[in-house]
């Protein structure tokens, strides 16, 4: 096993407008390696980095930030999503969520799509992590 790979973090602002921009950032660098879970890890740094910005407290502040760093073991990709965090509310998945409802459903989809996620508190704010493998 070799150890992993760290292929980019981005520092961004913590607003829905830098959505687009964590995407493009880790497609350019999904298509440096040709991951076969580009489309999906896509997807996921979507959600994690529209939960950062919408209830952490990076989206709460003017000059809020919010990371995204990327790194690659023998084709499992890790990647984090790091935010101001939000006292008093963690992560979780919304079990009832309305089916006319255009959100509520982000840690789902982490859920259902990665080989494994979860989340962990630093002493600046919060991470939230999941791996896709190739395989």
């Amino acid at each position: 096993m070799r150890m992993p790979e760290p292929l980019g973090r981005a520092d961004l602002p913590a607003e829905v407008e830098s959505v687009p921009l964590a995407r493009r950032y880790v497609r350019d660098l999904l298509d440096r390696i040709d991951h076969k879970q580009t489309d999906d890890a896509l997807l996921l740094v979507s959600e994690l980095f529209t939960n950062a910005v919408r209830h952490s407290d990076s989206g709460r502040h003017p000059d809020g930030r919010v990371s995204v760093a990327v790194t690659n073991q023998d084709g499992t990709l890790h990647i984090d999503v790091n935010d101001a965090g939000s006292p008093g509310q963690t992560p979780r998945i919304c079990s009832d969520v309305d089916p006319d409802s255009s959100g509520g459903r982000g840690l789902w989809l982490v859920q259902e799509l990665s080989a494994s996620w979860g989340w962990y508190e630093t002493p600046t704010g919060r991470v939230v992590w999941f791996q896709l493998s190739e395989t």
